[in-house]
Parts: structure tokens; C-alpha cells; sequence
């Protein structure tokens, strides 16, 4: 399976310069698999957490979005039990000039600013409208039980 040559040099750059707080590590036998590791940025509640990620770059990449969702179980408005992820540049805001690492800063910058305006875990969004202490406290607990390795 050759892979155009556009993944493999994402896939070098994002190997040999990272971005803070995010590891993208290819599947050996399929190139097109990344397994993600993004630290929760400091000053959110998912601070100290460690969220595992799956990324995968379907056959029509760059013309169409990367599919990622969380491994990792997380208490966020904009991520819900399955792991998806309500972002714009996953849907209707992608453009081929984004990329892989475009990608997950957009998520990491999401899990500093969780949006209960445009939710996909509706339950969890509420509760960040109704007592947003209590949510980050929730989700505070989350990123201890599921996300410290």
C-alpha cells in the first residue's frame, strides 16, 4: 500500500517535531492509524490527565476530514460516551489545507475550552450550564480515574 506523499510527510514532521503535550505514533503495518496521546492542558480540569486517541486518515484525506475520536472515557460537553467529537473542522469547517497536527491542536485547545453551547453529549453540557463548579469538579474526577497512567 503506498501512501501519498503528503501523509508521509506529515507523518515525519509530526515525528520529529512534536507539539507540546501531543504524541501522533503511526501503526506500523497501516500508516493511515495513528494512536494519539494528548496531555490535558494546564488550567483546565483536564490537567495531569492523559487522553488516548485513535486518528485515521480515510482513503479521500486531505480532501476530507481525519476520523478521531477519544479512547480515553472524559466528562466534556463536546465529546460524547463514544468518544466523538463535536469540532467543526471534523465536519463542516474542514479544508485540505489543515492538517493532522491542525487537527489535534484543535482538540487539545477544546479540552481548555469546553463549549456547552454546541454540545454533543447533551446530559454533560447541562450540567456545565447548570453548575459549572460541579461539572469541572466531575470532570476533574474523570481525568484522575480514566486518564492518569
Amino acid at each position: 500500500m503506498s501512501l501519498p506523499k503528503r501523509i508521509l510527510k506529515e507523518t515525519e514532521r509530526l515525528l520529529a517535531d512534536p507539539e507540546p503535550g501531543i504524541q501522533a505514533t503511526p501503526h506500523e503495518d497501516n500508516l493511515r492509524y495513528f494512536d494519539v496521546v494528548i496531555s490535558g492542558p494546564t488550567q483546565s480540569p483536564f490537567e495531569g490527565g492523559h487522553f488516548r486517541l485513535e486518528l485515521f486518515l480515510p482513503e479521500e484525506y486531505p480532501m476530507a476530514a481525519p476520523k478521531v475520536r477519544f479512547l480515553t472515557k472524559i466528562y466534556h460537553p463536546n465529546i460524547d460516551k463514544l468518544g466523538r467529537i463535536c469540532l467543526d473542522i471534523l465536519k463542516d469547517k474542514w479544508s485540505p489545507a489543515l492538517q493532522i497536527r491542525t487537527v489535534l491542536l484543535s482538540i487539545q485547545a477544546l479540552l481548555s475550552a469546553p463549549n456547552p453551547e454546541d454540545p454533543l453529549a447533551n446530559d454533560v453540557a447541562q450540567h456545565w450550564k447548570e453548575d459549572e463548579k460541579e461539572a469541572i469538579d466531575t470532570a476533574r474526577k474523570w481525568t484522575v480515574q480514566y486518564a492518569s497512567q
